[in-house]
């Protein structure tokens, strides 16, 4: 009998536990928790079903979502994070028809990071026969300071370029102004055609070109729309397109290039960021209106150039008060000083007027690159002022190349190479004092059939390293490397830098050795023939051993960087260096000397000339690249390479010699 009692006592005992966990009171924390879950995910059509019913009457669904998504795009919200800490334990809150708990915010904007408490109020309301808790949202919930009726606004502040300035500050890319030319479209009523073609002429743009300038989706009947931009320089352009009808000139900030022509290849030039611009630089912060590096230094150094653009995101009250939410101003770029000497720069540039060529010069001891210098070249200032396609396409399609960098290139360095034959073959046993026989003006091997090495003079008598540096003598340099070697002439290449990339903060095309397949191109190569290819800048910094103890400097461009450092250790021994370094002076110093003009300078110079022929094949009629390699050897502080291209019939690098020398002699007169 107790057993049947026992049972219908555990049922109901049961229904009433179950019963009391189906009737739980919903709880306001854990709607909230459940609604800040939702705003984490931005899911905000979702969390309008949690707002209260006087909240609804004001707004409707795609109201609240649209506002939500509205500002947090326009201050460029990112990582929004809402955090409420639920109780672990439930709270009792008997009869209370409303409630405060607490919540946090914080997310990154485009004016920097953002966080603040606040508090939401929940209301119990009753809604087809169910209770449950509600959100009392108002605008507050986005940002404490926001009101009814209020907007969420944002000012940028545009970031402020760095500027980069020679060794003594001169400026090489600035920050300055330059003239804006504009037209506002409704005020050429009905003239426009004769405007168009008063300011074609004007700005030697085409007409199409202003056209679709005029026709961009932003344009608005009595907007000002840039057409283009003046140097401050051109006065008189600019007084007679400020007098056409409806065109409007401005001064304006911009980048200005000082040096124009002189430093374009080195310095290079910025212009607006590209597609491919944002998809290479995707989360550095650019947008469509900002301007990038497109060349030389000024894309090399874009990460320490560019600054960072500020913004202040506030609410702008009805009273005219800015209710400020986030500040922080724009922070400029690094200004970068370069060991160059922006004058030095300029006089060898002026000495390439009408030749092209490449030119480097270095502190020889320090390695501080002194000038960097490709000719010819272009005025980067007009990708500034708005390049017209006609002038675009007059550099891209010039015979002589205005765009190319020749300084990074690589050429064959002709004679030049001869110091480097000898200094590898000392390192390798030869003694620079024997002389060695040779006949005539040409020399093969007996078992060549088609091939022989000729030299442009002969001594008369038995000639040693230093009489084949002074008479440039092909045929000892190319037995020299015969003697060698491959193995050991292309090991010796290789302990000067030769395949290996420059360490420097310019990219220079590594200096080749080429195939070696024959005898024949190893005597070729001995002379600076054969398939060797070398930049300026690489052949400065092998002259470089001759006054450095037999250690190669590295080179350096960016001043503040560690200088006097050694890139090659021991490429030969002091002693063989200072050998050569006596041989190139003789270069110099000897009567029959190719470099002899300079020796009436008052600083003693050391150095080598070279001629490299250039074929398009064998047979052809090929032109002559000049060189000349130098460095003062009393208190070393200069060592220029030069190299001019199609010297032949003007003295070869007799010419190159020459143009140099008003070089050397301003250089040290100062």
């Amino acid at each position: 009998m107790k057993k049947h009692l026992f049972a219908p006592i555990l049922a109901a005992a049961i229904m009433l536990l179950l019963t009391g966990c189906f009737d739980k009171e919903p709880q306001p924390e854990e709607r909230l928790a459940a609604y800040t879950k939702l705003w984490n995910e931005q899911k905000f059509t979702e969390m309008y079903t949690y707002l209260s019913k006087d909240t609804k009457k004001n707004m409707s669904k795609a109201e609240f979502a649209e506002r939500y998504e509205k500002i947090y795009k326009g201050i460029e919200a990112k990582q929004v994070k809402v955090t409420y800490k639920q109780p672990t334990e439930e709270q009792d809150h008997k009869d209370k028809k409303k409630v405060a708990l607490p919540f946090s915010v914080s997310m990154n904007s485009v004016a920097g990071d953002i966080n603040f408490d606040h508090k939401a109020t929940l209301v119990k309301e009753e809604r087809e026969d169910e209770t449950n808790w509600y959100v009392k949202w108002d605008p507050s919930y986005i940002f404490p300071e926001l009101e009814e009726g209020e907007k969420v606004s944002v000012k940028t502040y545009p970031a402020i370029r760095g500027e980069i300035v020679d060794r003594n500050e001169r400026g090489l890319a600035m920050n300055g102004s330059v003239y804006e030319v504009g037209i506002v479209p409704e005020e050429m009523a009905g003239n426009e055609a004769g405007i168009l073609s008063q300011l074609s002429s004007a700005l030697k743009m085409s007409k199409d070109e202003i056209e679709n300038k005029l026709n961009q989706s932003w344009v608005q009947p009595n907007y000002l729309v840039p057409i283009k931009k003046l140097s401050l320089e051109d006065t008189a352009v600019k007084e007679k397109v400020a007098a056409i009808q409806s065109v409007t000139v401005n001064e304006v900030q911009d980048r200005v290039y000082p040096y124009k022509e002189v430093a374009a290849h080195l310095i290079g030039y910025i212009g607006d960021v590209s597609a491919e611009d944002l998809k290479a630089n995707k989360d550095k912060g650019y947008t469509a209106q900002d301007e990038i590096g497109k060349r030389g230094l000024e894309q090399l150094l874009e990460d320490r150039l560019k600054g960072k653009a500020g913004a202040k995101v506030y609410i702008a009250a009805s009273n005219g008060e800015e209710k400020v939410i986030a500040d922080q101003p724009a922070a400029e770029g690094e200004t970068i000083t370069l060991t160059i000497d922006a004058e030095l720069q300029k006089q060898i540039y002026q000495q390439y007027k009408n030749e092209n060529g490449s030119a480097a010069a270095i502190n020889p001891i320090t390695g501080e690159t002194l000038a960097l210098m490709s000719s010819p070249s272009f005025d980067p200032n007009q990708y500034i002022l708005g390049i017209s396609n006609s002038t675009q396409k007059a550099w891209e399609e010039n015979p002589d190349k205005p765009l190319l960098n020749r300084f990074s290139s690589v050429y064959a360095p002709g004679s030049t190479i001869k110091a480097l034959t000898g200094s590898i073959a000392m390192k390798n046993g030869v003694d620079p004092k024997q002389a060695i026989k040779i006949s005539g003006t040409s020399w093969k091997k007996s078992n060549w059939k088609d091939h022989s090495i000729t030299r442009v003079a002969t001594p008369g008598k038995d000639i040693n390293m230093t009489d084949g540096m002074i008479y440039s003598d092909n045929i000892y340099f190319a037995q020299k490397a015969l003697n060698l070697g491959t193995a050991k002439f292309t090991k010796g290449l290789k302990d000067f830098g030769f395949e290996e990339t420059i360490p420097y903060d310019y990219p220079i095309t590594k200096s080749g050795i080429g195939t070696i397949s024959s005898e024949g191109r190893l005597a070729d190569s001995g002379y600076g023939q054969g398939q060797i290819q070398m930049s300026t800048l690489h052949l400065a910094l092998t002259y470089s051993t001759y006054v450095n103890q037999g250690n190669m400097i590295s080179p350096v461009l960016l001043d503040g960087e560690k200088k006097s450092q050694v890139w090659k250790k021991n490429v030969v021994s002091e002693k063989q260096a200072a050998s050569m370094l006596t041989m190139l002076e003789q270069v110099v110093q000897h009567p029959k000397g190719s470099g002899h003009t300079l020796d009436d300078l008052e600083v003693a110079i050391a150095g080598k000339t070279g001629t490299a022929e250039t074929k398009l094949n064998k047979g052809s009629n090929g032109t002559e690249n000049g060189w000349f390699v130098g460095v003062n050897t009393e208190n070393p502080q200069l060592l220029m390479s030069w190299m001019m291209e199609d010297v032949k019939g003007r003295g070869g690098s007799h010419f190159v010699v020459d143009k140099m020398k008003p070089v050397w002699k301003k250089y040290f007169k100062e």
